[in-house]
């Protein structure tokens, strides 16, 4: 069976909203979209090939999906691993109010049905490959709430925020995770591989 992973971008104090550009999502009256684009390096973008080399299919919040599906659809360059891989492999959409999906190849599914899809998805996919998961930060919060993530890749980015949409909201599950891989790019970008490994434990020195 395929395995879930998660990649996300985030920022120093684990802010995950609109990574890529001003107008990409301001909503909560968030003024600093583009926080990425000045970390922009080979080495980025050398470890996002790496992940895309292994998808099997797309699991998608409807935000995201819409981001992507304005974006990739004009720029489909079969050399590109990321446009190639997003235009032409399955990509399913967590959504309840999304009807009519232009993006060839999209499945919408709600929320009653997303945990049985995911399963049956990962299944057919096979072992050697992945159902991966970008942004999509409400989805992203509900599958780890379920223990649902097998692997997360975290490129944390150098730079403070102070406001907007982060990873890991107030309230979350503790959870322990292994350290797999790590790696540094040349503008300062830390990029971690996790596996989670159960509940997080507790004492005292």
């Amino acid at each position: 069976m395929a395995k879930l992973t998660l990649t996300t971008f985030v920022t120093l104090d684990g802010v995950m909203q609109a990574p890529g550009g001003p107008d990409e999502d301001r909503s909560g009256a968030f003024h600093y979209g583009g926080w990425l684009v000045p970390f922009a390096d080979e080495g980025m973008g050398a470890f996002m090939t790496e992940v895309f080399d292994r998808v099997g299919a797309f699991l998608l919040g409807r935000r995201t999906y819409e981001i992507f599906a304005g974006y990739w659809p004009q720029h489909d360059d079969p050399a590109d691993p990321i446009a190639s891989r997003l235009n032409t492999l399955p990509k399913y959409v967590a959504s309840t109010t999304l009807k009519d999906p232009q993006w060839a190849r999209t499945t919408v599914i709600d929320g009653e049905q997303l945990q049985s899809e995911i399963v049956r998805v990962k299944d057919a996919l096979g072992e050697d490959r992945e159902l991966q998961v970008h942004g999509s930060g409400m989805l992203a919060q509900w599958l780890l709430a379920r223990d649902l993530v097998e692997e997360l890749n975290l490129l944390v980015f150098p730079v403070f925020l102070g406001a907007g949409r982060r990873l890991f909201p107030t309230g979350g599950l503790p959870t322990a995770y292994e350290l797999t891989a790590s790696r540094t790019t040349e503008r300062g970008t830390a990029i971690h591989t996790y596996r989670p490994t159960g509940r997080a434990a507790f004492g005292s020195f």
